[in-house]
């Protein structure tokens, strides 16, 4: 079976997903049977390359609220992340165009070190003192994942490398109805939306590998193109 996830390293609701995505693929029988693949999707692609904003600043824009408001936004998100045993800064994050994050992990596909990167640059984005949006830290995220310094930087210094394959990924998920991240299909056939419980993802895994219908859940969380990420659902 092929799981493919859609998703955005700017976006919480992605990084909880995966986590819970991981914890339902744990209980799963078959496991080991379940080939995970990453797809690209930018929230914000239209964000000028280069240009940060700090991300309580950009939420009180967005949502007209003031910053303690925003904080309050990101205090419930964090919550949330904690739940899952997850590190969630809420002061001090950046946010920005995350194309080369995105032509990045298509270059750690190629070479077998997806995971390892995307895993780095969610802990770099949302637990450490790391602005994704910086070259010199992808460089780094890079090579701790086991990828070749000077290829990393190859690719970040050519706008065009792996851009078809960005692209790619974004016309696909259009193609399939994904309007939020994360978005999770399973073998081509049937779509998840959102940070759904582990339990979920357990259930639907189980449900495609019998080949029956997997039963449609209950909206969840997710982050949308409109830069929209809310807090946790009551």
């Amino acid at each position: 079976m092929r799981v493919e996830i859609w998703s955005d390293i700017a976006c919480p609701w992605c990084y909880i997903g995966k986590a819970r995505f991981t914890k339902g693929l744990a209980e799963f029988a078959h496991r080991d049977e379940v080939e995970v693949v990453f797809r690209s999707f930018e929230l914000d692609q239209h964000s000028p390359k280069g240009t940060t904003a700090p991300v309580l600043e950009m939420l009180a824009k967005k949502y007209g609220r003031t910053l303690e408001e925003a904080r309050g936004m990101e205090e419930h998100v964090a919550a949330a992340a904690r739940a899952e045993g997850l590190t969630y800064r809420t002061e001090g994050r950046d946010h920005g165009n995350t194309f080369d994050v995105h032509r990045l992990l298509h270059l750690a596909a190629a070479r077998g070190r997806q995971e390892e990167l995307l895993d780095l640059a969610y802990r770099a984005n949302f637990a450490e003192e790391r602005s994704v949006f910086d070259p010199e830290v992808l460089v780094a995220l890079a090579v701790e994942a086991g990828l070749d310094e000077a290829e990393a930087r190859a690719v970040l210094g050519d706008d065009s490398a792996y851009e078809a394959e960005v692209r790619a990924d974004e016309r696909e998920a259009a193609e399939l109805g994904a309007n939020a991240v994360p978005f999770f299909v399973l073998d081509r056939r049937y779509g998840i939306s959102g940070g759904q419980p582990a339990e979920v993802f357990t259930r639907a895994l189980e449900q495609a590998w019998a080949g029956r219908e997997v039963a449609e859940p209950a909206p969840a969380d997710a982050c949308d193109p409109a830069g929209a990420c809310p807090a946790p659902r009551a």
